[in-house]
């Protein structure tokens, strides 16, 4: 009985952490239906806040190096926002309607990000914040001119290979001096250290529970219920829903649906960074580290039903249960004390790996989805797929 309990809670916890993977995932690919595959990179920059703020809070000692997580929670979420909302405006806002473009963008967006980690150093940083001051203040200050359209393409053709060669030059010359030089990363994985208050576990009879993944399911829950309030209880969350339905006619509305695709975009993302930080607990963050997530997070999004928080939460807690269960060899354990079970047993054996219980995983996704196509709870309207 305690193994299974054990199980349980360490299924509840994984599925936890896949459902604050997707939480900003379903609510992208719901109201754009934009395939982000670069999701797993905007929770590798959020672990990688959450990184540097230890650092910086290292230098203050110990009591207040308990407290860091409290300020790495919101930085990271002001991190991958950022780094979303940038990747919206610049990249995929030109590419709606066109799903094989958005994929193979953000795909190579995702590339860019892992390489950006391996070897940002103190030059590309401050050659990076020339080059946006240099060019976005060019173009707010000559978007003001009345004959703008007409000029546009002239601007954009003269202000940016100019401010590339302007940035590109401070970084040469920057460049000698050793310091600014050095990576601040590399491709080596780091660690982040716990705080004392999330090390050890609760005792109970039979197993412990795991301060960290305490502190994940809580965390996951607030991110819920924030989510949840910000859809259905804020002016902002009634026009994403708006926009979700019906994006013409909320357009002649008068419903700004530009700033609602980059609020929603920010808002996914920095849910991302929230769980870049939880994650970096668990383990060592690396540039790959989003890659480990990726496909499980669009299994949860594709079973719950696109764009729905209930149907994600479902999906989240049965793939996380499921695949803990079954890759631990806890059914083959409990099945195992039954001699007439025996071909049960022998068949969950064969899946008690990690790998092995991720291909059963798929195989009855894929199952599902024959019966079920548009997840567990498929959308409602004019427009849905039934």
């Amino acid at each position: 009985m305690s193994a299974l309990l054990e199980g349980l809670f360490n299924g509840i916890s994984i599925g936890s952490v896949l459902l604050l993977a997707a939480l900003g995932l379903a609510i992208v690919f719901g109201l754009m239906g934009v395939i982000n595959l670069a999701h797993g990179e905007l929770m590798m920059l959020g672990a990688y806040s959450t990184f540097v703020v230890q650092n910086v809070f290292k230098g203050f000692g110990s009591p207040l190096f308990d407290t860091y997580v409290l300020f790495a929670l919101p930085i990271a979420f002001l991190v991958s926002g950022l780094a979303g909302l940038l990747l919206e405006r610049g990249v995929i806002r030109f590419l709606y309607g066109r799903p094989l473009e958005t994929l193979l963008a953000t795909w190579g967006v995702s590339l860019i990000l892992q390489q950006f980690v391996r070897s940002v150093n103190g030059l590309l940083v401050i050659s990076l914040i020339v080059f946006c001051l240099l060019f976005f203040g060019a173009m707010m200050v000559l978007s003001r001119r009345l004959d703008w359209e007409r000029i546009r393409n002239l601007a954009i053709g003269i202000t940016l290979p100019l401010s590339l060669a302007i940035a590109g030059l401070l970084g040469y010359l920057l460049s000698f001096n050793p310091v600014l030089a050095r990576p601040w990363f590399s491709a080596r994985n780091v660690d982040v250290t716990a705080p004392v208050w999330l090390r050890g576990g609760l005792p109970l009879p039979g197993f412990q529970m795991p301060y960290t993944r305490l502190f994940i399911i809580i965390l996951t829950a607030l991110c819920l219920l924030g989510t949840y309030w910000f859809l259905n209880k804020s002016s902002w969350g009634l026009r994403i829903r708006a926009v979700t339905q019906n994006r013409q006619m909320s357009a002649c509305l008068g419903i700004p649906t530009n700033k609602v695709d980059a609020l929603t975009f920010a808002l996914g993302s920095g849910l991302a960074g929230v769980a870049g930080c939880a994650i970096s607990f668990l383990g060592s963050v690396g540039p790959n580290v989003g890659q480990n997530y990726i496909v499980d997070t669009f299994m949860v999004v594709v079973v719950g039903g696109v764009g729905n928080l209930l149907g994600t939460i479902i999906a989240a807690m049965a793939i996380g249960v499921a695949n803990y269960l079954i890759g631990s060899g806890t059914f083959a354990l409990i099945f195992g004390s039954v001699e007439a079970l025996k071909p049960l047993t022998d068949f969950f054996t064969f899946f008690s790996t990690t790998s092995m219980a991720k291909v059963m995983i798929f195989a009855l996704i894929i199952a599902f989805l024959q019966f079920k196509p548009a997840g567990i709870f498929p959308p409602k309207g004019r427009t849905a797929e039934l």
